[in-house]
């Protein structure tokens, strides 16, 4: 589908049943959840789609096409693409910062929410000052040179995704493939993003749709906001995925699928 500033976004539906909207990350794609599109589409019309500058979404060369705010827009443009008026949605990392901003300036058009290793404001203990230093090596040097950077600081690499790279074979090309797929500019110009937002831990308050906040046991960065956005939401539900990191839809698959499902069925129906 095309967006109303031009850029084609890439998106795959499958299965009939409330709209359920997966949001992937940073640097992440749609594919991400694709082991578990099967399951989910049993219920549920599942919508995955890229991001621009990921994947196979257009990749515009202007800073400014990238923000929150057109991630919003861009993902309510899918929604409204396919008619949905209202929709459950799932947000991961970057994705879960997407969807929080989604519901707190959209809240007639979420009917449930999941906010998966993900933070209300800026992720604790990344210094904005070295996140400028890598977006600037992303403008000016290329993606070769800041993943060297990268590889370096590795604050997700946790012994669950350590495990899953030996484990899983063709995992780590999986990975590699969607590295390459990235745009720079979207790189640089969405990181400064996301160190630069707003703390808005105490807006989660005004939700009011069912809430189910879900982390990885492993997610050091992500453990005590998690903890904090549960406690804020009204009547949120917590979720600790045992044996788990940044992603624990491949590193935990059945724990993580039995929480969303269980979640799905009877969560949303409470309030």
């Amino acid at each position: 589908m095309r967006t109303d500033d031009g850029v084609e976004l890439a998106v795959e539906v499958a299965g009939g049943g409330p709209p359920l909207l997966l949001v992937h990350g940073f640097g992440g794609a749609k594919e991400d959840f694709a082991d578990h599109v099967p399951a989910l589409a049993r219920d549920h019309t599942v919508v995955r789609f890229d991001h621009r500058g990921h994947g196979e979404s257009g990749k515009p060369a202007e800073p400014a096409a990238y923000s929150f705010e057109r991630l919003v827009l861009d993902t309510l443009a899918v929604a409204d693409a396919l008619g949905f008026g209202r929709f459950r949605l799932l947000g991961h990392s970057m994705g879960g910062m997407v969807a929080r901003e989604l519901v707190l300036h959209h809240p007639a058009r979420v009917e449930a929410l999941v906010l998966m290793d993900t933070s209300p404001g800026p992720i604790p203990g990344w210094d904005p000052s070295l996140l400028d230093v890598a977006a600037e090596v992303a403008l000016t040097r290329g993606k070769d040179e800041l993943k060297a950077l990268l590889d370096a600081f590795s604050p997700l690499d946790t012994p669950a995704y350590l495990r899953l790279l030996e484990e899983r074979p063709g995992y780590r090309e999986f990975c590699d493939a969607k590295w390459e797929a990235l745009s720079e500019v979207m790189w640089a110009s969405l990181v400064r993003a996301i160190a630069r937002q707003p703390d808005r831990l105490a807006d989660l308050a005004r939700i009011t749709c069912p809430t189910l906040v879900v982390v990885g046991e492993q997610d050091e960065p992500f453990l005590d906001v998690s903890r904090a956005m549960a406690d804020t939401i009204p009547g949120a539900v917590l979720h600790v995925v045992p044996d788990a990191g940044h992603s624990p839809q491949f590193e935990n698959p059945q724990a993580w699928a039995a929480a969303i499902a269980g979640f799905l069925a009877g969560r949303v129906a409470t309030r």
